[in-house]
């Protein structure tokens, strides 16, 4: 008699049920049962006693869960056992294993091995008939998730909305697709070779030979040769050092390229925005490309040429292809699950979260640290980074550590909260002001002050606040793909804005450009 499984609310298997037993109800209308095919089992348990080889052919995905039918299951557990510890599987063999499960006793005892045996197909065929079986338990837990969907809809907890609902069922979903893929496993080295190369062509091909996504920034983009696919790349900076600012010029430079190039150069950007809101961070690129204070625009002191100028430059920003999520507190589920879509949808190709400290952790994660917390965090941002295969570029606080040494130039150490962070990146940079410091240490006269060293004081200070203003260190501090290493560049405080560095042309000169 065939069984099939009852799938419970949180998509595992449940209960064993017969499929036989709900034919009809009191209207006649017959049941529909649970997706399964039970000789599709059979014969792959019989290829698997006649040749062990079988097993091969679908050990890599197939589990014990996977059969609708329960007493399948723990002959194929049964089997793999024996095989993996270089024995025979066999009716024979399995006979002791079975001789006192009452389970298998219902349909047979140790004569169902036999008959098992007597079912079986080619070794050629076993894979296909693994698959079969894979498939079907994929469409009962496909069902499975759908009744819960329905019940989440129908209940009544307040605490959670349509949209948590519908992103918990999305990513749900999305579990269930990347638990079907399984023809993941070794990849011939060839293959990889094959790849390597062809990202050599590409970058080759690209003016500037860059392999990933521009930053817009050429000494950054010579040291790092772009930001490349499934990169976790972290740039961390204490307060006022122009992280945001930095971030969102290289989100500008990648859409704008790709916008520009057809699609063959940049990328399509998803900006979370956990610190600033949407319009804040719209402004501030309007400054950029206005050449207007952000600060000026927000107090509504511009004049009308000014306001010209900013009508004009939103123009062209319209088919600048930036996404922004500006919700707070997101989780790095969410988060995931709103990337996935925007993949979908738009072809997404750089994710930038500003900033990592702010992402919420998941509930069942409260009880065990911030520590534990933030590393969970950093694991899930690299791991969105190889699931959409784009790079994340994501923003971190660095502890107050940094500013008890002199000069306060930070090192990975600093990196707030978590070592997890500098372990799972592949790329860690600092932005390193050191004329924000300067500005403080303006120096004030002295009761014990000499005739003309309050002077003198100030005139080292200007000296010295003059070699460093509107310089930025950007320091690589590491890097998976390459040299680590310094690089400075022009920052315009209020413009919050960023250029390549250039000794030859004056300040005004070098961003009129």
């Amino acid at each position: 008699m065939a069984t099939t499984t009852a799938i419970n609310s949180s998509g595992g298997a449940a209960t064993e049920r017969n499929a036989d037993a709900a034919r009809a109800t009191g209207s006649g209308q017959p049941f529909r049962t649970m997706p399964h095919h039970v000789e599709a089992e059979k014969s792959l348990l019989g290829a698997i006693f006649v040749n062990n080889r079988a097993f091969e052919t679908v050990s890599e995905f197939l589990k014990p869960q996977h059969f609708a039918y329960a007493p399948h299951g723990r002959i194929f557990e049964a089997s793999a056992k024996l095989i993996e510890r270089g024995q025979i599987a066999d009716p024979v063999t399995l006979r002791r294993f079975f001789e006192a499960d009452e389970g298998l006793a219902d349909i047979g005892g140790p004569a169902y091995l036999a008959e098992l045996a007597a079912s079986a197909v080619t070794v050629i065929n076993a894979g296909e008939y693994g698959r079969l079986v894979y498939d079907l338990y994929l469409k009962r837990e496909l069902i499975a998730l759908g009744e819960d969907v329905v019940n989440r809809a129908y209940g009544g907890d307040v605490d959670e909305t349509a949209t948590d609902q519908i992103e918990r069922a999305e990513q749900s979903l999305y579990d269930l697709a990347v638990t079907g893929e399984y023809e993941g496993g070794f990849m011939p080295f060839k293959d990889a070779v094959v790849s390597a190369i062809n990202m050599a062509k590409a970058a080759h091909e690209r003016e500037g030979g860059l392999a990933g996504v521009a930053t817009g920034f050429a000494e950054i983009d010579k040291l790092l040769g772009g930001l490349h696919k499934s990169d976790l790349v972290i740039l961390a900076g204490r307060p006022a050092m122009g992280k945001t600012a930095l971030a969102t010029n290289i989100a500008y430079n990648a859409a704008y390229n790709y916008s520009h190039t057809e699609g063959r150069e940049g990328a399509v950007v998803g900006f979370f925005s956990l610190e600033m809101s949407a319009e804040q961070l719209a402004s501030r690129i309007l400054s950029e490309q206005s050449n207007i204070s952000s600060d000026r625009m927000r107090k509504g002191e511009l004049s009308n040429d000014e306001f010209g100028r900013l009508a004009a430059a939103s123009q062209t920003l319209h088919n600048i292809p930036i996404f922004i999520d500006d919700t707070p507190a997101l989780t790095v589920s969410a988060l995931r699950t709103r990337a996935r879509r925007l993949k979908r949808q738009h072809n997404l190709g750089l994710v930038v979260v500003d900033y990592l400290q702010l992402i919420s952790a998941v509930a069942t994660s409260r009880n065990d640290g911030r520590v534990q917390e933030v590393s969970e965090i950093t694991r899930g941002l690299k791991t969105l980074a190889k699931e959409l295969n784009v790079p994340v570029l994501a923003l971190s606080q660095l502890s107050r550590a940094v500013e008890q040494r002199e000069p306060p130039r930070p090192q990975l150490s600093d990196l707030r909260e978590s070592g997890s962070i500098e372990q799972d990146a592949d790329v860690v940079m600092f932005i390193y002001r050191e004329e924000y410091y300067l500005e403080r240490k303006k120096p004030g006269h002295r009761v014990d002050d000499k005739e003309g060293e309050f002077e003198r004081r100030m005139t080292n200070w200007e000296d010295a606040k003059a070699k460093v203003a509107n310089l930025a260190d950007i320091i690589v501090a590491k890097q998976r793909h390459g040299p680590i290493g310094d690089r400075q560049l022009l920052f315009q405080g209020a413009f919050t804005r960023f250029a390549d560095l250039d000794r030859h042309h004056s300040l005004e000169e070098t961003f009129d450009a």
